[in-house]
């Protein structure tokens, strides 16, 4: 599923692909569900002859702001992908979506069609962007916000806990694991357990993850590095995570996976130890 960084790649794709260009033409998939809430054909007559002016991303989703007040929103759901084709790209099975300029096609595909494509016509941004969650980068997101959230939770997995939006925008699976594993937290530890400086580690590691997987992913779209300190090498769990017989990078000692919060997760019981 893409998370943070990977949305904000796919979105900078489409935007230096077309920002001030006008859309030519719009094909759609009328039946897909990614437009359910939205009617394809609207959305169709509504983006021809638009200028793409702007984009941002936030959490999981995108926005793309047209001319004359259009805005195009965006969720990638578990499959969803953002490409750049030739102008006279034919739309394939999974392409429920393509923008065509003068230059090239913009084309959003998405095999399994979780994600969603919203349209909304105003001088604003729609009340369905204003209302996520503040950005984990932002000032909002505080010690307290993340203290008082899991307070709320008190008995789920910590896990589960960091995979819910309205605190943890643009937080998933392999990011979840992530900053858990840097913080030497157990996934199933219940979040209202936490010590005061387990508290304040989590917090840390959760800017920490996004500021490097912003700086590495959304960058250049690349994989998170090898190295990104020389006096501990191979400081990333997601090198290693998927891996037939994975070891911990800390402890060299094996992973573990087991489904938590209804996810696949992995993590190192050596260093990641469940308090009773």
């Amino acid at each position: 599923m893409p998370e943070l960084a990977e949305v904000e790649f796919f979105r900078k794709r489409w935007h230096s692909a077309a920002v001030g260009l006008q859309i030519k033409e719009v094909a759609v998939h009328p039946s897909a569900k990614i437009f359910r809430g939205t009617d394809p054909q609207k959305l169709k007559a509504s983006l021809k002859g638009k200028k793409l002016l702007s984009s941002k991303a936030a959490a999981k989703q995108m926005l793309f702001r047209f001319s004359s007040d259009l805005w195009l929103g965006i969720h990638l759901g578990m499959s969803g992908d953002l490409y750049v084709r030739e102008p006279d790209h034919i739309p394939e099975k999974h392409d429920h979506l393509v923008l065509y300029t003068r230059r090239n096609s913009l084309v959003l595909t998405d095999p399994r069609m979780f994600g969603r494509v919203r349209l909304h016509v105003g001088s604003s941004v729609p009340d369905w962007w204003g209302n996520i969650a503040p950005a984990i980068l932002s000032p909002e997101f505080t010690i307290k916000r993340v203290t008082d959230f899991l307070t709320r939770r008190g008995r789920a997995p910590l896990k589960a806990v960091l995979l819910m939006q309205q605190c943890f925008p643009g937080i998933g699976n392999w990011m979840a694991d992530e900053i858990l594993w840097r913080a030497a937290i157990h996934p199933k530890q219940p979040a209202g357990s936490l010590t005061t400086s387990e508290v304040k580690r989590l917090w840390r590691e959760c800017r920490h993850v996004c500021r490097l997987a912003l700086k590495k992913i959304a960058g250049d779209g690349s994989d998170v590095p090898a190295d990104l300190n020389v006096n501990i090498p191979i400081t990333w769990l997601f090198r290693h995570r998927w891996k037939v017989g994975g070891k911990c990078p800390r402890t060299g000692t094996p992973l573990v996976h087991e489904e938590v919060g209804g996810r696949t997760t992995c993590w190192a019981p050596a260093r990641q130890k469940l308090r009773t």
